[in-house]
């Protein structure tokens, strides 16, 4: 994965690296998909249990993307493995978009906390009648908005820092980070 991406992986090359044959793998795996789909889950329980902690530590959201990014820069393909280009072909089944909502969740949690009285916008109306993706969460739309912007905002940022877009410019991603989101915080 490091060398070559995740669409690039074979149960035959890993098997290799291994020192096992293609077919002891498979008994372990019945293939690539499936082989994804642990690695998925293992990296989305990981985040999940990390933000999880962070936020039951009292970690406010400066708290938490400090976490995710610190989760993020220790392995950085793992990172890009859930947030990073979809796998050609792969489709992750829905017991995994289960594991990835737990972090949406503590973010929801975390942003409700948050008072910022701003007037609704049009994107908060829309959210009103779109909000599936948040899986019954009780949220009302500013907090929606707010957990959704601190989450693109997060990860634009983090997937340019990681995939080395900042190299020569010379400025600290974690507090462009630190700046992306205090934004949010003010009314």
């Amino acid at each position: 994965m490091a060398t070559a991406g995740v669409a690039a992986l074979s149960l035959n090359a890993i098997a290799k690296q291994m020192g096992m044959s293609g077919p002891a793998l498979y008994r372990y795996f019945a293939g690539r998909d499936e082989l994804i789909t642990a690695l998925i889950r293992d990296a989305y329980r990981s985040i999940a249990d990390t933000v999880r902690a962070a936020s039951d530590s009292g970690a406010d959201l400066i708290g938490l993307a400090r976490v995710i990014r610190e989760w993020a820069r220790s392995d950085p393909q793992r990172y890009f493995l859930i947030y990073g280009t979809p796998v050609p072909g792969y489709q992750a089944p829905d017991d995994t978009t289960k594991i990835s909502f737990e972090v949406m969740t503590v973010l929801l949690e975390v942003c409700g906390a948050v008072s910022a009285d701003k007037p609704a916008t049009p994107f908060d109306a829309h959210l009103e009648t779109h909000r599936e993706w948040a899986s019954g969460h009780p949220a009302d739309a500013a907090t929606l908005h707010r957990a959704l912007s601190f989450w693109t905002r997060l990860h634009g940022v983090l997937s340019l820092e990681l995939a080395g877009h900042f190299t020569g410019m010379k400025i600290d991603p974690g507090l462009l980070i630190d700046d992306e989101l205090n934004a949010l915080l003010v009314p």
